[in-house]
């Protein structure tokens, strides 16, 4: 049976930490800055943890991450 291959393009998006979770990045921080209040730009640079109902298809996404 051959690898798996991985989806490339969640695995741009998708890093694990080091208890299993997966974390990504918020969205709304490309553009349209200047009617976003700092706060609210502030708290989108943070990671975030995926959610539990979605773990499981990214894991399928990303089966060696």
């Amino acid at each position: 049976m051959p690898k798996m291959k991985s989806h490339r393009g969640a695995a741009k998006r998708f890093t694990r930490t080091a208890s299993g979770k997966i974390k990504r990045h918020r969205a709304n921080k490309q553009h349209i800055l200047t009617t976003k209040t700092s706060k609210r730009k502030r708290q989108l640079r943070r990671t975030d943890i995926i959610t539990k109902a979605d773990q499981p298809r990214i894991e399928r996404l990303l089966p060696y991450l």
